[in-house]
């Protein structure tokens, strides 16, 4: 065994024990340990990780723990850009795509009512998540640490918020969602790309109120569902325009 300082920083202290947050705190290591390891060892997943610095230096998730490190841990700050720094690898470029655990069947259908590619299935298993989330390069979203902790999970996020809305706001700020939003392009059932829809083909489809209100009509291939512009789309559309305004 060997001993090592960790300090972890900012949100990440929510997952130490409290007697270790907010402060240094010495800790033994196996002589083979990891960075990973040892931040996993301690509660923190290591997709919450965005930069590691070992003796002030920057290092990686795979970096080997030797006698006397100092190691600071620190997560994603929306402010503060530290992609020179950080040798962890990234999610791709583009808008995020997501897979949420079967806890966060209301997240998902709100990340697709603002545009954003999310798979859910509240039959997932913890395993097929991951995998799935791997071979696509998804970010997982769940509320578990230890399906954060699945080797072969590579991006993902700890959910901390428990209301839906909240969980909209928290990924707007983590993942920079504002700039990539295409509200009301996914289907919110299926996932998949909505169309305009010809009002006269659809008139057999949609309560004749709503024929005599609204002109504009969305349709799904997959499910066959009509949207319009109603009292739900407004509520919804006045969240998302909220989201824009996140510092």
């Amino acid at each position: 065994m060997t001993n090592a300082t960790f300090r972890f920083y900012a949100r990440l202290n929510a997952f130490l024990a409290v007697e270790r947050r907010g402060q240094a705190f010495r800790c033994s290591c196996a002589e083979s340990a990891t960075t990973k390891h040892m931040i996993e060892a301690l509660g923190v997943p290591h997709t919450e990780v965005a930069l590691v610095l070992v003796n002030g230096a920057p290092a990686g998730l795979d970096w080997p723990i030797e006698a006397g490190d100092r190691i600071a841990v620190y997560p994603k700050f929306e402010q503060l850009d530290i992609g020179s720094l950080t040798t962890i690898e990234p999610l791709p470029p583009g808008p995020p795509r997501f897979v949420a655990d079967a806890h966060l069947g209301g997240l998902a259908r709100l990340l697709r009512m603002a545009g954003f590619d999310t798979l859910y299935d509240n039959n997932f298993e913890d395993a097929a998540m991951a995998e799935l989330a791997n071979r696509e390069r998804r970010a997982l979203l769940t509320r578990d640490r230890a399906l954060l902790m699945h080797r072969l999970v590579l991006h993902g996020c700890y959910v901390h918020a428990i209301k839906p809305q909240d969980q909209l706001r928290e990924l707007y700020q983590r993942f920079d969602l504002a700039s990539h939003a295409r509200p009301f392009s996914l289907c919110l059932s299926c996932n998949v790309p909505l169309h305009p829809a010809d009002k006269v083909a659809i008139l057999d489809r949609v309560p004749p109120r709503v024929q005599a209100r609204h002109e504009r009509f969305l349709g799904c291939d997959q499910c066959d569902r009509i949207f319009w512009e109603g009292t739900h789309w407004q509520d919804m559309r006045a969240l998302l325009d909220s989201l824009t305004l996140v510092d």
